[in-house]
């Protein structure tokens, strides 16, 4: 779900692109090396602070962590089998942390916005890196998430209106040939407009 935008007039989404995107590399580095739990719930606690000066509403914001709960759950329970309670919760806190900062970035900037910033923060280094192209593929890749959740999506409920249960086989195939079919019309699109030249 990340890549979806959230109206408001907020300081965060009067702030511009760049600056929230070094925000957000900035930040994720010290959360990636907090040292214990308290310290993890403290950048919890002020990631939530992040999404209330946004006034994001919880509806929206609960959507951006979902998708990830089950695979923390998932990780989490591991660590603790191997490692104790404490890795496990510093993996899912660590984890929760840094997806909800994207999700806020993502959330109070529009697409157009981050791609400019990243256009705009590659242009100097024009003679090895294609700007423009950078930031076509960071667009189809934003586009991405939501699309493959969609996708995703739409064969449960198809499975379900048939009264089908099933393997993760099942579910997998049929989402995997509906990403080629859609991945192939996109390339088409790119190029009918020249975009492969």
């Amino acid at each position: 779900m990340i890549g979806l935008y959230s109206p408001g007039d907020s300081l965060l989404h009067r702030l511009g692109a760049g600056w929230k995107l070094a925000g957000l590399a900035i930040a994720v580095v010290p959360v990636a090396l907090l040292p214990s739990w308290p310290w993890m719930l403290g950048a919890a606690g002020a990631t939530l602070v992040g999404f209330l000066l946004a006034r994001v509403p919880v509806r929206v914001a609960a959507a951006q962590i979902a998708p990830v709960v089950v695979i923390v759950a998932i990780a989490g329970a591991l660590n603790w089998i191997f490692q104790g309670w404490e890795a496990a919760l510093m993996l899912g806190l660590r984890v929760l942390v840094c997806i909800a900062l994207a999700a806020l970035v993502t959330l109070t900037t529009r697409v157009g916005d981050i791609l400019d910033a990243m256009r705009a923060a590659l242009r100097p280094f024009g003679r090895h890196v294609d700007a423009d192209r950078v930031g076509l593929v960071l667009a189809l890749t934003i586009r991405a998430v939501p699309l493959m959740h969609e996708l995703v999506r739409a064969v449960l409920e198809a499975r379900k209106a048939r009264g089908a249960e099933g393997s993760l086989r099942a579910i997998a195939v049929p989402v995997v040939v509906r990403a080629l079919q859609t991945a192939e019309a996109m390339g088409e699109a790119l190029a009918a407009r020249g975009v492969d030249d």
